[in-house]
């Protein structure tokens, strides 16, 4: 007999019979619109349908029905995550498509999760306004009544080019903004938030701008879950951006609406384990909101490492509000990059990536995280900052390391590369020139800054002669997707579709948390029984409505 007699409970069969075998207990575990029975059948594990369910120690009398090992009820994948958050935002899933750089999340990739009930936000970090301004025009009419938001990256190197970007989202309605890489709050993104608050006719602080907040460090989280800093308040106030209720407000609203605890994944991160990483930022959330008593509650989502159904069971069975991906959106074909790279990164494993200076705060010596596999840039960006350490200037560089670099890296003079730099940045930001002039460390940097800034455009153009100087953004998660994905459709770069990932990762977590449901009520699940493989998207959406 496999049940307990610690707690004995029974099962009288109605119009259908017990099911032995892995396969019928399998097709029950996938069944997530309906309640799940194990019964043990004379010894065998059982699935169970419909009938009658009794919860007492002795079989009562007449009763011919079976030991009940286990019950799990229904759980559509549309129940995973925080009601609050998904209603905040009019989302059916607990599903955020991460803001990867340089359009890598496209409008064709935010729209394709508006569409299909999630949250996409497009990736507007290193284009320059009329850039993100034509891609604000697409979304807007391709999701009139669906979600979207936008990126907005912190830029303290260009703090002329973070306020135009946000004077744009508030000219032309954007409510959802995802905030990253920020270490110290700024005032544009103080601006954005406070912005257009005020009191409904029932006294509630209305706060029409809402920013999500990516953060892995805890004293930056202190800062997005407390309320926006008053020095940076009284700055908008002088400036006449804001007025003086909406500063008076402003001390009742956190500055995140909500927030992404962010793990170990591709682009800035600092490598942070989400099992340490969630819990502390949850429990600094409970701190500060009871602490300034908010009105509305802040929402924490987990992104990094979000790539198998497994992954995404434990976030949600950890209280993560959503789940947020980046590096296997990259892969997927609606991504604003080359098929040379998706193809890079199918074929990419865990352990193939590694840190590499970043573009956007190459002077502060920030990082971020990129494939190794397939290109030289990680080794070369690595070199480069390292030159930046060591000399004062360009023209100090030794002769022989100057030849490689206008070799190898440049693939022209230092001249040139410093004339096409110039040019770059009197469009993006004039400030940057003036300053190269009168500082030749500076000016080292802005073109060494240049390489790694448009090692990221070759790859997503695919420029075949730039092969070796590839910047993919890309964590551990890539890896794991792969080995997941391994032997099913799902391993050629070209079905993966952005929905067709999310749903699997979706509905495989509802599957793995019956399983894991199952587990913790003793039942002695067979390993096969719980083996999710990667499903057909019509196939998914078949199971759910069924």
């Amino acid at each position: 007999m496999l049940k307990s007699d610690a707690c004995p409970d029974w099962w009288l069969p109605g119009d259908r019979a017990p099911e032995p075998g892995t396969a019928p207990v399998q097709a029950a575990l996938f069944r997530v619109n309906e309640p799940l029975l194990l019964i043990d059948l004379d010894g065998q594990i059982a699935s169970g349908r419909g009938g009658t369910v009794v919860f007492q120690k002795v079989q009562p009398p007449g009763f011919n029905g079976h030991p009940l090992l286990a019950y799990v009820p229904q759980l559509h994948p549309r129940q995973l995550g925080d009601p609050t958050f998904k209603k905040r935002y009019g989302l059916t899933y607990g599903y955020v498509v991460g803001a990867m750089a340089n359009g890598i999340t496209s409008v064709e990739m935010a729209a394709a999760a508006g569409r299909a009930g999630m949250m996409g936000f497009f990736g507007a970090a290193g284009l320059e306004p009329a850039e993100i301004d034509k891609a604000i025009y697409r979304l807007q009419q391709q999701l009139p009544d669906q979600p979207f938001g936008f990126n907005l990256i912190n830029s303290p190197n260009e703090p002329n080019l973070e306020a135009a970007v946000v004077d744009l989202y508030l000219k032309r309605g954007i409510r959802q903004l995802s905030a990253s890489a920020y270490m110290e709050m700024t005032l544009p993104l103080v601006y954005y938030r406070v912005k257009g608050i005020r009191q409904d006719a029932g006294g509630r602080v209305v706060c029409p701008n809402r920013v999500i907040a990516k953060v892995s460090r805890v004293e930056v989280a202190r800062k997005f879950f407390s309320p926006p800093p008053p020095k940076l308040l009284r700055a908008l106030l002088e400036k006449n951006l804001i007025t003086s209720e909406e500063a008076e407000l402003a001390a009742h609203v956190p500055l995140a609406q909500d927030l992404t605890a962010e793990a170990d994944s591709g682009g800035h991160t600092d490598n942070r384990p989400a099992l340490a990483l969630l819990p502390t930022m949850q429990a600094l959330r409970d701190e500060l909101s009871a602490k300034h008593h908010y009105q509305e509650p802040i929402c924490v989502g987990l992104g990094g490492g979000i790539s198998t159904p497994d992954a995404t069971a434990a976030a949600f069975s950890m209280g993560a509000a959503y789940v947020l991906t980046g590096s296997i959106n990259q892969a997927c074909v609606e991504a604003g990059t080359s098929e040379t790279v998706r193809q890079m990164l199918a074929e990419a494993g865990q352990a193939d990536v590694v840190m590499a200076p970043a573009a956007d705060m190459f002077e502060m010596g920030v990082k971020v995280q990129v494939l190794k596999r397939g290109t030289l840039f990680p080794f070369r960006a690595a070199r480069l900052y390292d030159f930046y350490q060591t000399y004062e200037s360009l023209e100090a560089i030794p002769a022989k390391e100057k030849e490689i670099l206008e070799r190898d890296y440049f693939h022209c003079s230092f001249g040139q590369e410093w004339e096409q730099t110039r040019e770059f940045f009197s469009r993006r930001d004039p400030i940057q020139i003036d300053r190269a002039e009168k500082d030749p460390r500076h000016k080292m940097a802005l073109v060494f800054r240049s390489y790694l800034g448009r090692s990221s455009a070759w790859a997503n153009s695919g420029d075949p002669a730039r092969k070796i100087d590839y910047q993919i953004w890309c964590g551990p998660s890539m890896g794991a997707f792969n080995e997941w994905t391994r032997g099913t459709f799902l391993a050629e770069p070209e079905n993966r579709t952005t929905v067709t990932v999310a749903m699997n990762l979706l509905f495989g977590a509802a599957v793995k948390t019956r399983c894991n449901w199952l587990r913790c009520q003793g039942a002695p699940l067979p390993p096969e029984a719980e083996r999710f493989r990667p499903m057909k998207l019509d196939e998914i959406q078949k199971r759910l409505q069924s």
